[in-house]
């Protein structure tokens, strides 16, 4: 279904060597200046070092003690483990699921020339076997990808299967069964507003960092070129603070198990990132190991925009919610069914709409406010062939119509 976003091309979330400037460079030994002027000497051998959490503000750094850490010459380790944050033990969750994140690096190339990329992944259990799962913007057109556990041991890899549509990709490395951690999945659908969570990966090749945040909204939708402009639909945004190289690795509830896999960041923005829904995984992981690709995207088959006040005011309608047919594929599933596009363009605060078409406001009984609702409902609750029962407004009147789904094309890249 290729239909109107909500939030433009998001930024993509791994990290090439080269070009990295110098204030990079200048942060990186600033935070470790920091990092050492924290550390005290108790008696030889041992050191105290204080766990903290870190906001960069105008390059000044600022610190919350969270927990200590001991540390001595016979590598014995004691450290609080009842640290807490709204119920959840940052540091009990990092002792555990650090060990399942790896860094994934490989060459891209490009009329440019060739860049090394790093993402991030991490390591779940299926079938009798050990996977990586990590997001498929890491992986594409990267010549021969290797992976690093966390013990610093890497492997060559390869990419098992993947999905542009959901930027999802699984990827299989040789290596001693001691390497592998697996994580388990959870259902994403019992995630809620406000939610704390931690975010594990990679920035800037950076291993093994932590950052904390909640859940602050459920069902985003993203655009990708490498979907093909399709939306990525129902994704988690939370605010864990997350940067270039973070790409593919997990994000976990109190009970450190994987609810996301972190994506993406909206430029210039704080604070705000997005996860693939660890449900997607769920349900794609068998068909990709098997076949190397998932063919169970439904299309609709309309190009719509979001209702509001003003558009309604122009439709001479009441409903101020819903999704606005801008277009309809010609002899696509809504087309087949009769729903109809609009046919005028007008321009309100700033953007132009085509208005005169038909408005979704249901699908099978199920109130849609918006294209992320359209969107989440579409790839949770369907599946190509499926009859939908869609009730839209036209011409002020309710009507009903049965709608079978097609099928999305292969993506563009795989």
């Amino acid at each position: 279904m290729n239909i109107g976003f909500a939030i433009p091309i998001p930024v993509v979330m791994i990290f090439k060597r080269n070009g990295i400037t110098g204030a990079y460079w200048a942060l990186l030994v600033l935070v470790v200046f920091v990092s050492s002027a924290a550390t005290y000497y108790v008696v030889p051998g041992r050191q105290v070092v204080t766990v903290t959490t870190t906001l960069s503000t105008n390059n000044a750094v600022t610190s919350k003690t969270v927990g200590t850490v001991m540390t001595s010459s016979s590598t014995s380790k004691a450290f609080t483990t009842n640290a807490s944050i709204l119920g959840l033990n940052p540091i009990a969750i990092y002792g555990q699921a650090s060990l399942s994140v790896v860094t994934i690096e490989g060459v891209q190339m490009s009329i440019t020339g060739n860049e090394t990329v790093l993402g991030s992944g991490f390591v779940t259990a299926f079938d009798g076997g050990f996977y990586i799962v990590t997001n498929f913007h890491v992986v594409n057109e990267v010549v021969s990808p290797t992976v690093t556990f966390s013990d610093g041991d890497a492997y060559l890899a390869s990419v098992v299967g993947t999905d542009p549509y959901v930027d999802l990709a699984i990827v299989s490395v040789q290596a001693p069964l001691a390497e592998f951690h697996p994580l388990k999945i959870g259902n994403s659908s019992q995630l809620v507003v406000g939610e704390p969570v931690v975010a594990i990966g990679n920035p800037y090749g950076l291993s093994g960092s932590m950052t904390f945040g909640i859940i602050s909204q459920l069902g985003r939708t993203l655009t990708e070129s490498l979907a093909g402009n399709f939306a990525i639909a129902d994704v988690i945004q939370f605010s864990a603070p997350i940067n270039p190289g973070n790409s593919g690795g997990p994000l976990l509830n109190a009970d450190g198990i994987v609810f996301g896999i972190t994506t993406a960041v909206v430029t210039s923005s704080q604070g705000v990132g997005f996860a693939i829904p660890s449900n997607v995984i769920s349900r794609e992981l068998p068909g990709l190991i098997a076949t190397g690709h998932y063919t169970l995207h439904s299309l609709l088959g309309i190009l719509g925009t979001d209702m509001n006040f003003q558009l309604a005011q122009l439709q001479g309608t009441n409903i101020t919610y819903g999704i606005l047919l801008e277009n309809v594929t010609t002899g696509g599933p809504a087309d087949t069914a009769g729903l109809k596009a609009g046919d005028k363009v007008v321009e309100v605060q700033g953007g132009e709409y085509v208005i005169g078409g038909d408005i979704i406001v249901a699908l099978n009984g199920t109130k849609v406010v918006d294209l992320d609702a359209l969107s989440s409902y579409l790839q949770e609750k369907t599946v190509p062939g499926q009859t939908l029962v869609v009730q839209f407004v036209r011409s002020g009147q309710l009507e009903t119509v049965n709608l079978v789904l097609g099928t999305r094309p292969p993506p563009p890249s795989s």
